[in-house]
Formats: structure tokens, C-alpha cells, sequence
């Protein structure tokens, strides 16, 4: 990964805490706001509970041979977070779904099939970020304010959305930028992003993403999420995507015209999916 800039280092009291040294690097990727020291790659926490929670999960998938993940270090105190911060080890590997789709849909597809007992966590109902707000009006379980552009696209697919017969589980919602590839190494799975849906959503939204985003085309919707309920999770994707989007745009913003260009040109193709 190469460096951010503009990122928020951490202090050398959590540094100590981790008992590490060396100068903090800024890391590329996410949200712009981990740094790594030696093997360490260091985050802001968010809610402390969460941390603990996905540190006891990801301490449950080590050592698999289809994938890797990564392994949070307790403090000196006990505790998975100090001031806010978060530690796991460095996983090498390089981000970029373009000509890695199938290696990236089957990562993701063991990770899935490893969590498939998990029960469901309390942790879920709790999430406020544009992420999880997006994800439910995508599911027809709330309502939200976004831009008019938004607002009408939104509203479009929304008539088209008919039930789904597939059992929901927890799922990473945001893998097509957090699966690392290396040579010789099972592809690493980073920044869980859970949520409590079919995994063929999961896989909707990576299929979504290269749509919008990697010049992805038909070929991948066939081979990923085909069918009529393949086209109803890519549905809810799109919806998961664009709402997101307005919400981080906030009251009175709106995406970029590329961006609406862009959603505009998917739209149209899951339109056409649907009514096909």
C-alpha cells in the first residue's frame, strides 16, 4: 500500500500501549486514516464494542487455507482499543479487482461460508453510519432525505423490488476494495463491514461496484448473480450504493455529475435486468 496524506497519527501512548516502535507510516486505503508501524497496521476504533467483537471473529477464521484476515493485538492492559485506537497485523497484498474478479467473488464466498453458523449480533442494530442506513432502505426497512437525483433513482428501482427467498447471514458488505492479493498467498480479507443479509447481496455489491467503478459488464453479472433473484440482490446494491452516496453527500449535496452519469448508466442495465 502506499502512503495517505493528511492522516491523524497516533499518539505515542497508544504506541506503547501496542509495545511498539518505529514512526507511524500512513497507509492508503479505507477511509484514508490507518498508519502502519513495523508489522502493525493501526485504525481509529470507532465504537469500542464493535472492536471487540470483530477481533473475537476474525481470532475464529485464522489459519485457513482459502483465505486470510486479520489478527487484532491486545494491549498491554487487555483491551483491544487505547484512546480510540485499534491494532492488527500488517497483511500483505495489493487492492484491485480489475482481472481478479473470480479469485475476489470466491474469497469472498469462503470468508461467507466460514461465518455461515455465526449468530447475529445485537452489535447490528446499533449502526448509524451512511453505510447501515443505506443498507436498510435498500432492504425496504427505512426512508431516508437524499438529493433529488437520488431521491428519483432511488424511488425507480424501489417499484421494481419484489421478496427474496434467500436466508440471510453475516456478511462482509464492502469487499470489492478490502481483498488483498498476493503471489503465493490465499487473498486477505480487511475492514469487515458486517451486516445481516443473503451472501448473494454481498456478491451483488461487488458486482455493483465494478459496474460503477472498474468497467465490469455483463459478463460479470451473468457469472456472479445471475438469474431473477440474482437481478433483485443487484437491485438492493445499486440502492445501497446510491443512498450511501447521498447521505455522505448530506442534506442539500449530490454526487458528482460523473457519479450520477454513472449510476444513470447502471440503473438503466438492472432496469433492463428486471424487466428482461
Amino acid at each position: 500500500m502506499t502512503p495517505a496524506t493528511d492522516t491523524a497519527l497516533p499518539p505515542p501512548s497508544v504506541l506503547k500501549a501496542f509495545r511498539l516502535a518505529g514512526r507511524p507510516e500512513p497507509l492508503e486505503g479505507g477511509q484514508g486514516q490507518s498508519v502502519r508501524v513495523g508489522d502493525v497496521v493501526l485504525k481509529p476504533a470507532g465504537d469500542g464494542s464493535d472492536v471487540e467483537w470483530t477481533a473475537r471473529l476474525m481470532d475464529g477464521l485464522q489459519d485457513r487455507g482459502d483465505f486470510r484476515v486479520p489478527r487484532f493485538l491486545r494491549s498491554v492492559s487487555g483491551g483491544f482499543v487505547v484512546e480510540g485506537w485499534a491494532a492488527t497485523r500488517f497483511l500483505t497484498g495489493e487492492p484491485g479487482p480489475a482481472g481478479r474478479w473470480d479469485a475476489l467473488v470466491a474469497a469472498g464466498r469462503a470468508f461467507h461460508e466460514a461465518l455461515r453458523d455465526e449468530p447475529r449480533s445485537d452489535r447490528l442494530d446499533v449502526h448509524r453510519h451512511p453505510w447501515a442506513v443505506a443498507d436498510r432502505v435498500a432492504w425496504g426497512e427505512a426512508t431516508v432525505e437524499v438529493a433529488a437525483p437520488i431521491h428519483r433513482s432511488v424511488t425507480r428501482l424501489q417499484a421494481l423490488r419484489e421478496p427474496v427467498d434467500a436466508r440471510s447471514q453475516l456478511i462482509h458488505g464492502d469487499l470489492t476494495g478490502n481483498v488483498l492479493f498476493a503471489p503465493g498467498q490465499a487473498p486477505a480479507i480487511i475492514d469487515f463491514s458486517p451486516y445481516w443479509r443473503p451472501v448473494a447481496y454481498a456478491d451483488a455489491i461487488v458486482v455493483v461496484d465494478g459496474l460503477l467503478h472498474h468497467g465490469a459488464g455483463p459478463h460479470l453479472v451473468d457469472s456472479v448473480v445471475p438469474g431473477a433473484e440474482g437481478a433483485q440482490m443487484l437491485l438492493r446494491a445499486l440502492v445501497f450504493r446510491l443512498v450511501a452516496r447521498g447521505v455522505l453527500a448530506g442534506r442539500g449535496g449530490a454526487p458528482t455529475e460523473d457519479e450520477l452519469i454513472g449510476f444513470a448508466r447502471v440503473s438503466r442495465f438492472v432496469e433492463e435486468r428486471i424487466g428482461g
